[in-house]
């Protein structure tokens, strides 16, 4: 028998975390397993040895057992597999440590199967939950304990201690390896997408020309009957994700369906090499329309997002670059509103070598190469990937002062508009006046007083897109480029 509690605890509770997953087929050491050995896992993270653990373990207890399984399974199947399983643990970690105290000769100390269970769920920090149970113990939790990470496995939900370790150990791991984290949405960022239905007559030709799926890494238009689909990808997107898999961890993250997101991935990523388990949906949102990193296993100090819509983080601003809308079919232009041709109405496309993801893949890659500079020391750790951001995008429109011109309504607070602060945010100054100091005047229409300012003191006149440009394209673009019109648009 075992005199000292401590020893008790460990061999109870501890001896998992430790590595008996191989005897005992237990889903919690596929958790602590992370915690405790990541830092020595080079060229994978946790999410993805997780997910790969964990659905070795559940095996054919789970009727969803991957997460690119049919995002349709039957929950009352799931369910049962999910509870099977932990009942499973429980019986087998009594049946071990009942061995344990026959062969120590304890047997006459009468510990039961309860008592031992005990000790066991008295003793657990309940790092994760499959449904409401433990998967160390089997306890039965509150709904909603932890958070949810379905895409790594439908149910699981890890608590916050757990979700802590798993972050502190990858980025270190990331970090070591010179990487950063990129979240990445898909759609008018990666790709476009439309429904079957809603192609038009000018846009029918498509249908002759798209791509065969034997090879869908050489193709980049696709029709997805399953789902009645048909998807664009972006220009230069292939090249795009090959460069930055060298320089980041990448995750996809969209407001889109599971089933949908799975089809994109599988488009973008046929080889399953960048992306793995990380394809975050819809449904693994912690809030209501927006997207959030308390779901991505990674430092907010670490991780860098590309969107081209700015609302859905609005807890993350600090983390994105915002990318220019890729609107290839009719609907798209109609969804936002716009009314012209498309680019596939037009029978045209971005292009590569200039195109937006050429231009943000340039931008990545200064942004890593300050954030690893070695003339700053080697402590990544305590570093912020955001601060860097910051500092490029503030060098853009350095020592530019703006001051707008019936851009928008004089009933608001001119300085809450998105065009100011978006001049403030690529590092120009603004004011409300005209003066010696100012540089630029920004308005739609050149018979204003401070447009006529400009014109007759030689300063720039620009319409307001040359700011949109600068923040797109991450530089300052000739002021040429942007005239303002003579006569007020109607």
């Amino acid at each position: 028998m075992f005199s000292d509690d401590s020893r008790w605890v460990i061999v109870c509770h501890r001896e998992p975390w430790l590595g008996y997953e191989n005897d005992l087929k237990l889903v919690l050491p596929i958790v602590v397993q992370m915690s405790v050995a990541t830092d020595s896992l080079v060229s994978s993270s946790s999410s993805d040895d997780f997910a790969a653990l964990l659905d070795a373990e559940l095996d054919s207890d789970s009727s969803d057992g991957s997460p690119d399984q049919d995002c349709s399974d039957d929950e009352d199947n799931n369910a049962e597999g999910a509870s099977a399983s932990i009942l499973r643990i429980k019986r087998r970690k009594v049946l071990e440590m009942d061995t344990r105290v026959e062969v120590q000769g304890s047997n006459s100390n009468g510990f039961t199967e309860k008592a031992i269970e005990e000790a066991t769920t008295d003793s657990c920090t309940h790092p994760g939950f499959l449904r409401d149970m433990c998967i160390c113990c089997g306890k039965r939790m509150d709904d909603g304990a932890g958070v949810a990470f379905g895409y790594i496995h439908k149910d699981l939900r890890l608590g916050s201690d757990e979700v802590s370790r798993l972050r502190d150990a990858d980025v270190r791991t990331l970090l070591r390896n010179k990487k950063l984290y990129l979240v990445l949405d898909l759609d008018h960022t990666l790709l476009n997408s439309t429904r079957l239905e809603d192609i038009n007559s000018e846009e029918d030709y498509l249908k002759s020309q798209t791509d065969s799926f034997e090879d869908i890494s050489k193709g980049s238009l696709f029709r997805l009957d399953k789902i009645r689909m048909m998807t664009k990808l972006r220009p230069y997107v292939r090249t795009f994700l090959q460069e930055a898999s060298n320089m980041f961890e990448m995750y996809i993250y969209t407001m889109g369906e599971r089933a949908y997101a799975i089809e994109m991935a599988k488009l973008l990523d046929p080889g399953n090499v960048y992306f793995n388990s990380r394809v975050i949906s819809k449904a693994d949102c912690t809030r209501r329309h927006q997207k959030g990193l308390d779901v991505v296993l990674g430092k907010d100090s670490a991780v860098l997002i590309l969107d081209d819509t700015e609302a859905v983080w609005q807890r993350h601003k600090d983390n994105l670059i915002l990318m220019e809308r890729y609107h290839y079919f009719s609907s798209s232009c109609r969804q936002f509103g716009f009314n012209c041709k498309s680019l596939s109405e037009l029978k045209g496309d971005e292009n590569e070598a200039d195109g937006a993801l050429a231009t943000v893949l340039g931008v990545l890659k200064k942004i890593h190469s300050n954030f690893f500079n070695p003339e700053h020391g080697d402590d990544f750790a305590a570093r912020d990937v955001r601060q860097v951001l910051r500092k490029i995008r503030n060098e853009i429109l350095r020592g530019c002062k703006i001051v707008f011109s019936r851009v928008f309504s004089t009933e608001s607070q001119a300085e809450n508009h998105h065009l100011w602060k978006m001049a403030e945010q690529l590092g120009a100054t603004c004011a409300v006046e005209v003066d010696s100091s100012v540089t630029h005047v920004v308005s739609e229409y050149a018979g204003t007083e401070k447009s006529r300012w400009a014109v007759q003191n030689g300063n720039f006149l620009v319409h307001p897109k040359w700011l949109e440009a600068a923040n797109y394209l991450w530089s300052k673009k000739p002021e040429q480029q942007f005239p303002v019109e003579l006569t007020k648009s109607k």
